[in-house]
């Protein structure tokens, strides 16, 4: 569709130069001799861009401006003058003009500044409505969703977080686990109580022991007094328990016992402490696998299981990205940055094996280390711009090398690969190579995974 371009001046010959140039361009345009004519003209259409004369039959161009911005209009206004001077410069700008140029200019010089103007204009109304989907859809406790799965997620998030039902939710390394627990929390009545975040695979087993449950005073060397636990904390709130597929078959059995009967003792301790914490868990293993190996208590697993909700990865919602990166771009103060049409495409179609957490901490690094505006290609770190094939539909994206290349060691790079982002699972890395689940098996035994 063609921009629309009013042109307020009133000189005939100059109104006819600038008509015939911009048509010349593809631009729709439309002349206006005096003000009260450029304002019965904005008030029946509005155009994409005005080039407005400063001195021109009452109201002047100056008077324009105002009366458009005071009306709300934010459509690019280039002012021109014959009598141009600092002064008038500023005021104009401060008025809202988004250029100034002074009679007589260069036609391709006005046309620059058109077509910048525009541009601007057009990723501004695209922040405009990015942002208004993130006020529409990023509407629970920080969670982006716009893809249908994490939608219907936002909404057993909302069933959910008024109960105490314990939850249990699962996905890869950096989809937004806790985020959804602390979503979970903030929603809830329990909000004004303590959250409490614990990493059940960081520490080990005593630790994560004394951490969870506390200890008395001499309940071990250098317990010089007693220490509340992870769980006293939390009394009244929520505690999240991540990595929960990691814990010991010893703290499997006290928190079966937490969670069943709301009660514990300190390590070294004897007196039973009564809690009310509501359980969130997490995991990015395969429970079910845990549970047939012997790793895994069943009888833990439906406690905490009452509601599952698992998190899809980032790579299998593309159409989130957008939404991210504009939300994290605000987050980390360089809203005012855009990228380009190509980048853009690579940081959608680049797999993302970090998730969420990758992908903010990636455009918190181009907002740190772009220079300009418009962040292209070159700004990107290397793992993006390799992660992606730089081809087009129907062109080859693997190129042989000149001295060729060995087919198998190709094939167990790439079963490696797909095992290792799905964390091992058959039947979700046969399904990102495009292979049954039976055919994956086959090739893993032939190569020994």
């Amino acid at each position: 569709m063609k921009r629309r371009v009013l042109i307020a001046d009133d000189e005939k010959n100059m109104r006819w130069v600038l008509a015939q140039a911009l048509s010349a361009e593809g631009y729709e345009v439309q002349e206006a001799a005096d003000g009260k004519a450029v304002l019965a003209a904005v008030n029946e259409q509005p155009p994409d861009l005005m080039v407005l004369d400063h001195k021109m039959p009452a109201p002047d161009g100056m008077e324009v401006l105002r009366r458009l911005r005071a009306k709300g209009h934010s459509f690019p206004i280039i002012m021109l003058t014959a009598h141009g001077n600092v002064t008038s410069a500023v005021e104009a700008m401060k008025a809202g003009a988004s250029e100034y140029l002074t009679k007589p200019f260069d036609l391709e010089e006005l046309k620059i500044s058109i077509e910048k103007a525009l541009k601007v204009s057009e990723l501004s109304a695209e922040v405009t409505r990015l942002r208004e989907e993130l006020d529409r859809d990023y509407d629970v406790s920080g969670i982006v969703a716009a893809d249908p799965s994490m939608l219907g997620i936002l909404e057993t998030i909302r069933k959910v977080a008024p109960t105490s039902a314990t939850v249990m939710v699962y996905g890869e390394s950096g989809t937004g686990k806790e985020l959804v627990a602390r979503a979970m929390h903030t929603m809830s009545a329990r909000s004004t109580k303590p959250f409490i975040s614990v990493s059940a695979g960081a520490l080990p087993e005593t630790l994560l022991e004394s951490e969870l449950f506390g200890y008395e005073k001499g309940a071990f060397t250098g317990a010089m007094q007693a220490k509340p636990g992870r769980f006293e904390l939390a009394n009244g709130g929520t505690i999240f328990l991540d990595e929960i597929g990691d814990i010991s078959p010893n703290v499997q059995v006290k928190l079966l016992r937490v969670l069943q009967e709301r009660t514990f003792e300190r390590l070294g301790g004897t007196r039973q402490i009564e809690v009310d914490v509501r359980v969130v868990a997490a995991t990015n293993r395969d429970i079910q696998q845990l549970i047939a190996d012997g790793d895994f208590r069943e009888d833990l697993y439906y406690r905490l299981n009452v509601v599952p909700v698992t998190l899809p990865p980032l790579r299998q919602r593309p159409s989130e990205i957008p939404l991210l990166i504009a939300h994290f771009l605000e987050k980390y103060k360089a809203g005012d940055r855009h990228f380009s049409d190509e980048a853009m495409r690579l940081l959608v179609e680049y797999q993302w094996p970090g998730n969420v957490r990758e992908l903010e901490n990636t455009i918190e690094r181009i907002g740190i280390l772009a220079r300009g505006e418009e962040i292209d290609i070159d700004d990107l770190p290397s793992e993006v711009r390799a992660g992606v094939a730089m081809c087009s539909p129907g062109e080859r994206c693997f190129v042989l090398p000149e001295v060729g290349i060995s087919l198998e060691e190709v094939e167990l790079d790439f079963l490696r690969q797909a095992l290792e982002r799905t964390g091992g699972s058959a039947p979700k890395a046969a399904k990102l190579l495009g292979l049954t689940t039976k055919t994956l098996e086959a090739r893993m035994e032939k190569f020994g995974l």
